[in-house]
């Protein structure tokens, strides 16, 4: 038809058919298999197993994934914005639309992911206190034992052996035979450690091992080498490497030693010449101090026999001799003083004495005496008497109460019941009575009972 217009509608897809069109772009783009990366990490908070964060620059970010796996295996910790070159390859989500890395390898950019380990360990062991100056111990003067954990192999074991032979051959050294490099060498280092510990005849510990690459000396910068060292109650010397390595079992030891030979020369401060040279000096010190001594004794002695003392004895005890003859004088002076004042005293007594006539006194105290006694007697008769007749009196007023007494005279006692009758109003007809005789008793029943008035 002439003006007509043929329209077509367009074919529309749907969001799962284009993102599943770019996930297979994705997959079989060569390109995005094996991708090279380096960014900065961003978003990163550690999970447990599979980490998520993202990579970026100053101008785009991508979502990055790392399993767990490969996140153990890593060798050192992901920190926010750390630089870090990665490898992985590329992949679409499908259902978030979204793209991401999933990482395979990755490493410190700028530096090895060994040296970040190590700044890593280290923060963590200082800020757990394993390398403070209070818990180091001192290293003994003098040993006689030294124990040694490093490899039997090695030179390190050599020169120790040579270095302490010579400073003091009287040392001995028990060799801890250890790998001291490799898998497993940490583990083994770590074990000597706490076997030297276990025995009581060491008296120090070396641990070390040759120079080498920063992989090379890696067991001594582990964790369980580190606590090993810590917790040691020997004294324990570092030796790891050569003077410009450093390991963190050199900041956990007591004392770290540059070379094997500086080591040995630290576990035997003290050598055997110093000893000998010490012992001479104290014989030297000694003898002079006796000779000194001998020759002021001598000094004195000679003073002595040339004093007068001993030239004149007797002026020793010439005062004293002064001293006795004034203290006899004294003695006899008073010993006459006080004689004369008890003598004195003594003749005054028998003056008055002699005044008084004792013949009379004797004889006015022998008649009061006398006299005393017959009143004495008197009294005593009288109240004697009137106490006899009180009694006397007393005892027939008991008699008269007797109840064989009262029967006797030819009364009866009257009793009802057991109890005895005092009134005929205790009695009515018909009661049964006891009457108690001079003789025996009679058994008796009421018939009539009168009352009457006492008069």
């Amino acid at each position: 038809m002439r003006g007509s217009h043929i329209k077509f509608m367009p074919d529309y897809l749907s969001v799962s058919i284009l993102t599943k069109y770019l996930k297979l772009k994705f997959d079989r783009d060569p390109y995005l298999e094996r991708v090279y990366l380096t960014g900065q990490v961003s978003n990163f908070r550690r999970r447990p197993h599979h980490q998520y964060f993202s990579l970026k620059d100053d101008k785009a970010v991508i979502q990055a994934t790392m399993w767990g796996g490969i996140y153990k295996k890593l060798g050192f910790e992901l920190e926010e914005g750390m630089k870090i070159n990665v490898i992985g390859r590329v992949q679409l989500y499908e259902p978030s639309g979204s793209y991401s890395i999933i990482i395979e390898k990755a490493e410190p950019d700028g530096i090895g992911a060994l040296a970040i380990q190590f700044e890593q360990v280290k923060k963590k062991l200082a800020e757990a206190g394993y390398f403070d100056d209070k818990h180091k111990q001192k290293l003994p003067q003098f040993v006689k034992k030294i124990g040694v954990v490093t490899s039997p192999s090695g030179a390190v074991i050599r020169d120790i052996i040579t270095t302490v032979s010579r400073r003091f051959p009287g040392v001995h050294l028990l060799l801890f035979p250890t790998k001291v490099q490799g898998e497993g060498a940490a583990q083994e280092v770590a074990a000597n450690i706490r076997l030297a510990n276990e025995r009581d005849d060491l008296d120090l510990l070396i641990v070390g091992r040759g120079g080498g690459s920063i992989e090379d000396l890696w067991a001594f910068n582990e964790e369980v080498v580190v606590q090993a060292i810590f917790e040691s109650h020997l004294p324990l010397i570092s030796s790891v490497g050569h003077e410009t390595d450093t390991t963190l079992a050199d900041f956990a030891a007591d004392r770290r030693a540059a070379t094997p030979t500086a080591a040995a020369e630290l576990a035997t401060p003290v050598t055997k010449a110093d000893v000998l040279a010490f012992l001479q000096e104290k014989q030297m010190r000694s003898y002079q101090a006796v000779m000194r001594l001998i020759r002021q004794k001598e000094e004195q002695v000679n003073k002595l026999q040339n004093s007068v003392i001993f030239r004149q004895p007797e002026r020793l005890y010439d005062a004293y001799v002064q001293k006795l003859d004034h203290l006899k004088m004294r003695l006899v002076a008073k010993t006459r003083q006080t004689y004369d004042v008890y003598d004195r005293k003594a003749n005054i007594v028998r003056q008055r004495l002699m005044s008084v006539n004792l013949s009379e006194r004797i004889q006015r105290y022998q008649e009061r005496l006398k006299q005393n006694q017959r009143l004495l007697l008197s009294n005593m008769t009288s109240q004697y008497d009137t106490k006899l007749a009180r009694f006397e009196k007393a005892q027939d007023a008991l008699l008269s109460l007797d109840t064989n007494r009262i029967v006797a005279r030819g009364y009866a006692i009257i009793q009802k019941d057991n109890h005895i009758i005092q009134s005929s109003q205790q009695i009515k007809k018909g009661d049964h009575l006891n009457l108690e005789l001079k003789d025996g008793y009679v058994q008796v029943e009421v018939e009539n009972v009168k009352q009457e008035k006492n008069i």
